[in-house]
């Protein structure tokens, strides 16, 4: 009996205290994403628009690696033996795809753009059953610092 009180105990902890803390960083990763919206950041291997003078071309990146909690792994587990989708991990890959980019942007403060934009993604796995314990996202990209495009001028790269 006692082993089932702590169970339901951890579970009830896991649920609350995971959904409070995904809130508050999905409140973060929002905000962060509306300060960082006019950076233009683009799959494409070329650069959108036209750019004025480029002063200097680099590789940028962003990593996150972020936790399963309790819960979640309870919840997945009882998934598996139903199958289906396992929505209880979406919402953790999701949150570590959007920090890797606002991670990586953040690195280049003053980019005019930043182009070819990939992302990489890895489960860590932990204990005996190799239950996945956190997801990693790499997300990577070329960053470009330019001047102002002058008018009737095409891109120059240097």
């Amino acid at each position: 009996m006692f082993d089932i009180a702590v169970f339901l105990s951890l579970i009830s902890l896991g649920y609350f205290v995971g959904r409070y803390l995904e809130k508050r960083h999905y409140h973060s990763i929002n905000t962060r994403e509306q300060a960082l919206i006019k950076v233009i950041t683009t799959n494409t291997k070329r650069p959108l628009g036209t750019l004025g003078k480029v002063n200097k071309v680099e590789l940028v990146t962003g990593n996150a690696v972020i936790s399963v909690d309790y819960f979640k792994r309870v919840a997945a587990g009882l998934r598996k033996l139903f199958g289906g989708n396992l929505t209880t991990y979406e919402t953790l890959v999701d949150r570590a795809r959007r920090e890797a980019i606002l991670r990586l942007k953040e690195s280049c403060q003053g980019a005019t753009q930043i182009i070819n934009l990939r992302i990489e993604t890895s489960s860590i796995s932990q204990g005996k059953s190799n239950q996945i314990g956190s997801v990693e996202v790499l997300a990577y990209a070329t960053a470009i610092y330019a001047d102002a495009p002058q008018a009737g001028k095409q891109a120059t790269a240097e």
